[in-house]
C-alpha cells in the first residue's frame, strides 16, 4: 500500500483531493462524542474538518511523509502510520471515514476485515474512492507510451463488487453509488504532468528516465481534445461512495 508521497507538493497542486472529500461529510454526519477513524487520512485536512464537529479523531496513513505533515498541520490530533490491511486499534470506534484511499489497496478484503475489527457492533464505514471505469481515458494514454497497466496497482471495483465483498465480511451495505466527477487540475501548462507524477509513479517507472518527456507530451497530445477544456486540464474520475454498517 505504501508508496512515495510529496506531501509539500500534494498539498500545494492536489488540493482537491480533501476538498473534494469533504462532500463526503454530510453522509459521515458525525456526531458530539464519537470517535472516528479517518482511513488514509493524507495531509490531516478532513480530519481536523470531522474533528470540528466535537468528536475524537485518529488519523492514519501509510505513508511517513503524510503523517509527518498531517502532525505539523495540527499538533493537537491524534496521527499514527498504519496499514489499511493490517491495523489494529485499542478501543472500537463509531465510524471509519475514508476518502481518496481504498483504491490504492488492491487487497480489499483485508482492509474491509482491518475497519471490520476497528468499529463497535453497528458501527458505520463512510467512504469514497476511486470506481469502476476510473482513469479509463488517462489509463489508456498511458499503456499507449509505454508505461505499466496502473490496474495492476489499483482497486477500481463496481458498486456489486464492493458491495458483495462488505457482505461477506459482516457489513450491511446502506448506500452506495457510482459517479463521474470530471476533475479541474490547477497548472493549466503541466498539470497533468503533474498528476501523473503524483499518482503514477509505479506506472511512469516502466518507461526509461531519458524518454520520460517525450512520453508526457505523447499523453497530451493523446488526451488534449478529450481532457482539456475551459482552459484546464481535467481528469476523468469515476468514484464510487459507500456507507456500510457492521452487523
Amino acid at each position: 500500500m505504501s508508496k512515495g508521497w510529496d506531501a509539500g507538493l500534494y498539498e500545494s497542486d492536489h488540493a482537491f483531493v480533501w476538498k473534494y472529500g469533504a462532500d463526503l461529510l454530510p453522509l459521515l454526519n458525525p456526531q458530539p462524542g464519537e470517535r472516528i477513524l479517518d482511513l488514509g487520512c493524507g495531509t490531516g485536512r478532513l480530519t481536523a474538518e470531522i474533528a470540528a464537529t466535537g468528536v475524537e479523531t485518529l488519523g492514519i496513513d501509510s505513508s511517513a511523509d503524510m503523517i509527518g505533515q498531517a502532525r505539523q498541520n495540527y499538533p493537537k490530533l491524534k496521527f499514527q502510520l498504519a496499514d489499511a490491511r493490517t491495523f489494529n486499534v485499542a478501543e472500537p470506534f463509531d465510524a471509519v471515514f475514508s476518502n481518496a484511499a481504498l483504491h490504492w489497496v488492491p487487497d480489499a478484503r483485508a482492509a474491509i476485515q482491518s475497519v471490520y475489527r476497528a468499529l463497535k457492533p453497528g458501527g458505520r464505514l463512510v467512504a469514497e474512492f476511486g470506481g469502476k471505469g476510473n482513469n479509463q481515458k488517462v489509463i489508456a494514454a498511458l499503456k499507449e507510451a509505454g508505461a505499466s497497466d496502473p490496474l495492476l496497482t489499483f482497486y477500481f471495483p463496481s458498486i456489486g463488487e464492493y458491495s458483495g465483498l462488505l457482505e461477506s465480511e459482516g457489513f450491511e451495505v446502506r448506500f452506495a453509488t457510482l459517479f463521474d466527477r470530471p476533475t479541474e487540475l490547477e497548472d493549466p501548462v503541466r498539470g497533468l504532468e503533474q498528476w501523473l507524477v503524483m499518482f503514477q509513479q509505479k506506472a511512469l517507472a516502466a518507461i526509461p528516465a531519458e524518454s520520460r518527456e517525450k512520453a508526457f507530451r505523447q499523453m497530451e497530445d493523446r488526451l488534449r481534445p478529450e481532457l482539456f477544456y475551459d482552459g484546464k486540464w481535467h481528469i476523468d474520475y469515476r468514484r464510487i461512495r459507500v456507507v456500510a454498517a457492521r452487523i
